[in-house]
């Protein structure tokens, strides 16, 4: 019988940008070791790039400290976003009208893995 893979996991919920935007971000970051990607997110200049390193800093913990799992040997096994709660606002417009912002949410997940 195969040996499972040990895996764990972060989520960040109702984070204030849009799933759009922090995919680009996680893009970059996917199936690469947790060392690279740290780098990677901390030379990309954008806001996505802070939450994701938070979450990613937590799933690392959760490997460490309730799975017995070796952080050098971790890798971004999954990554992905995914909407959330979307704020509607109204902003004031001419002639008595108004029209409608639409501020989103995203949650982020991240699940890592140990390379055997």
């Amino acid at each position: 019988m195969a040996e499972e893979i040990k895996t764990a996991r972060a989520e960040a919920k109702t984070i204030r940008i849009s799933a759009f935007k922090v995919r680009l971000v996680m893009d970059n970051i996917r199936n690469k070791s947790v060392k690279d990607a740290f780098s990677i997110l901390a030379l990309t200049p954008n806001g996505a790039s802070v939450a994701i390193e938070k979450v990613l800093k937590s799933a690392v913990a959760n490997a460490t400290n309730n799975k017995k799992m070796d952080a050098e040997k971790l890798f971004v096994k999954e990554i992905y976003a995914n909407e959330a709660v979307t704020m509607k606002r109204f902003l004031p417009r001419a002639k008595g009208s108004a029209s409608r912002l639409l501020k989103r949410t995203s949650n982020i997940v991240v699940v890592v893995a140990e390379k055997e």
